[in-house]
């Protein structure tokens, strides 16, 4: 007669053993990554708002980067009117002094010249 054993206590430690190995995986793969949420089944709840507190961070960051560009582009703006101002000057300095009766016309050709020249 042939009979057939089970031995329960090798498929309960057999079972044990994987379950133990499973867990020690995931904690090897949260220590790895440094993340207490690496998928959404960690924690669905937590990986919703993370990645939507990530999207806000992007968001932000670039609101950051056009407000330095806008700033650049305003000191720009500001420089070229500068130097627009400081044209409008001398040509008002210009039209002063040639307006003096004194001036010969080489004179007067001169600044009509510098004029022209800004």
């Amino acid at each position: 007669m042939i009979s057939i054993n089970t031995n329960y206590g090798s498929m309960y430690a057999s079972k044990s053993a994987s379950a133990a190995q499973k867990t020690m995986n995931v904690s090897m793969e949260r220590l790895s990554s440094g993340l207490r949420i690496n998928s959404a089944k960690d924690d669905a709840a937590g990986q919703g708002i993370a990645t939507r507190l990530s999207a806000e961070i992007m968001g932000l960051d670039m609101a950051s980067r056009n407000a330095s560009d806008a700033q650049s582009m305003i000191d720009t703006a500001e420089s070229a009117h500068q130097e627009v101002h400081s044209m409008l000057l001398r040509m008002r300095e210009i039209a002063v002094q040639a307006a003096n009766g004194t001036l010969s016309t080489a004179d007067r050709t001169a600044l009509n010249e510098e004029v022209t020249a800004l």
